[in-house]
């Protein structure tokens, strides 16, 4: 179907407009009695050597800090200083935090990808390293650290740690 001059100019300041094409062909059969299909206002657009106007992009939502806890914290609600372990859960009594000589274990509350449970631990030395066991039960270590490799008295004390924790947690 061929539009005369001015349903042309009409269709071009429709694009002005900024309509979309599903409403250009809505307004040609409302307004000029002219039925097309969608793809029909498309190849006419086309023809004009029309470009419809992209819709206006959407401001962004800026995200403010988090409300402030409104409970109080458990007494043993502390977590490993570790900005990596923020998502840990709270370590377990008797476990300080990192440089104080002892070995911290914190479980991450969502376990990391293609792992069962994992987290964080922290050695004697203040080195720290990400834990995870996988499907197949194989306990594996990370540390932050290349090359490093805590002392056998460490990863003792680590595993006991380790398998207390996951008592508490019913594995």
């Amino acid at each position: 179907m061929t539009l005369d001059e001015t349903q042309k100019k009409k269709v071009a300041g429709w694009i002005e407009e900024g309509l979309k094409l599903s409403e250009i062909q809505k307004r040609l059969d409302a307004e000029l009695g002219v039925r097309m299909t969608y793809i029909e206002v498309r190849l006419l657009v086309d023809d004009l050597k029309l470009m419809p106007k992209d819709p206006a992009p959407v401001n962004p939502v800026e995200l403010g800090n988090p409300p402030a806890r409104t409970d109080a914290p458990d007494e043993d609600e502390t977590l490993i200083p570790d900005e990596e372990d923020a998502g840990a859960a709270p370590l377990a009594e008797g476990e300080g935090p990192a440089g104080t000589g002892r070995v911290t274990v914190a479980v991450d509350k969502i376990a990391r990808p293609g792992a069962l449970v994992s987290g964080g631990v922290t050695f004697s030395d203040g080195n720290s390293a990400v834990w995870y066991l996988d499907q197949f039960g194989r306990l594996g270590l990370a540390p932050k650290q290349q090359g490093y490799k805590p002392s056998a008295a460490d990863l003792q004390t680590f595993q006991v740690e380790l398998q207390n924790r996951m008592a508490k947690m019913g594995f």
